[in-house]
């Protein structure tokens, strides 16, 4: 491989190679990842058939090209037609010693402002699960004492005035299971970290989704087989790819539907703290089914305790994903429209070090 080919394939950056037509020459491998395709795949195709941009760049591109000038925008919406768009920044330059050939680079920015919202959302969250677990723990109790009175009742009643303690029972039980939910949360512990093959966590939930829940559903495996080892605690990443099945499953037409698992390598994916330190997140995986898709006056707080979109719903479930994928550094984050609603979860690999200790 010879130097230049070198720092081609080094660039951090998703950096394209586009012809005097407008087509794509070349690209390197963290324009695959951001594409999610191959560099074979795309070559020859038409550049903006292949990054879509929320603005009219064309003629700002020509003008460049033409004047033999660079182009920088700022703050633009950028994505592929395999994933949701992303803000980033654009670089666009004439090639040296080609004339008509451009070079693009495209910066996703770091996600600060999901970060910031990710901490807040966990403090909330922290502040919601306090209060609850205390609620839930002083609910508890006179609950039992109002269910054991209704039960002695009962023995010297009517059938007619049965059906209201049968009513008190029932109901002082429903809310008992409710409050064990709550409480879940401050039980949940604090993962244990190691190599885990997302593979196996994604095949684990498919089976034990497709004996249960999900009898009525098809579940479409599309995964990256050269997909590197995630970070985490295996036996949470299940309870939180068993969650995003279940909903998924509620969500589609009760005769069945599809959901299809993906998996794939994004290595420009970043995340930033508030602190201003940064968190690699190459490791996405996606449920995405073809229900109805999410009420949009819930879609901003999905994740938040106690909003949910379906009758009768505890909004718990969503909730707890997000504690256990922000518990693991990770970030989770939907899309949804009518017929397509997609959960992506984006995960770390395994530090470096650690990679270096098993080789």
């Amino acid at each position: 491989m010879s130097q230049d080919a070198e720092i081609w394939a080094s660039l951090p950056l998703p950096a394209f190679l586009i012809d005097p037509d407008d087509r794509i020459e070349d690209i390197n491998s963290a324009a695959e990842g951001f594409l999610n395709a191959s560099s074979k795949a795309v070559k020859g195709t038409p550049v903006w058939d292949q990054v879509m941009i929320d603005a009219p760049i064309e003629e700002a591109f020509d003008r460049a090209r033409l004047n033999g000038t660079p182009l920088f925008v700022n703050d633009i919406d950028v994505g592929s037609g395999n994933k949701a768009p992303l803000q980033c920044a654009l670089q666009i330059a004439p090639l040296v010693g080609r004339p008509g050939f451009m070079l693009l680079l495209i910066s996703p920015r770091e996600l600060a402002g999901r970060m910031t919202q990710s901490h807040s959302v966990k403090s909330a969250a922290k502040s919601a699960i306090g209060m609850a677990e205390m609620l839930a723990h002083e609910i508890k109790n006179p609950l039992a004492g109002i269910t054991g009175a209704a039960q002695l009742l009962s023995m010297n009643l009517s059938p007619e005035d049965l059906e209201l303690t049968d009513l008190i029972v029932t109901e002082s039980r429903r809310i008992v299971k409710l409050l064990e939910q709550v409480e879940q949360f401050g039980n949940l512990s604090a993962p244990d970290f190691r190599p885990v093959n997302i593979h196996d966590v994604l095949d684990r939930a498919r089976r034990s989704a497709l004996l249960g829940f999900g009898a009525n559903m098809k579940i479409i495996e599309d995964y990256d087989p050269s997909l590197p080892m995630a970070y985490g605690d295996p036996d949470q990443l299940l309870q939180v790819v068993l969650n995003l099945l279940k909903n998924a499953s509620e969500a589609a037409d009760p005769k069945g539907g599809t959901i299809r698992i993906h998996s794939y390598f994004e290595h420009s994916f970043r995340l930033r703290r508030s602190d201003g330190s940064g968190q690699s997140l190459p490791l996405q995986v996606e449920i995405i089914d073809d229900g109805p898709g999410l009420p949009d006056k819930i879609k901003a707080d999905i994740f938040d305790p106690f909003v949910s979109g379906r009758e009768n719903g505890t909004g718990l479930g969503l909730a707890l994903v997000s504690k256990i994928i922000s518990d693991h550094d990770g970030w989770i984050s939907v899309t949804s429209v009518p017929g397509k609603t997609v959960f992506r979860i984006s995960l770390p690999r395994v530090p470096r070090e650690l990679r270096e200790q098993q080789n």
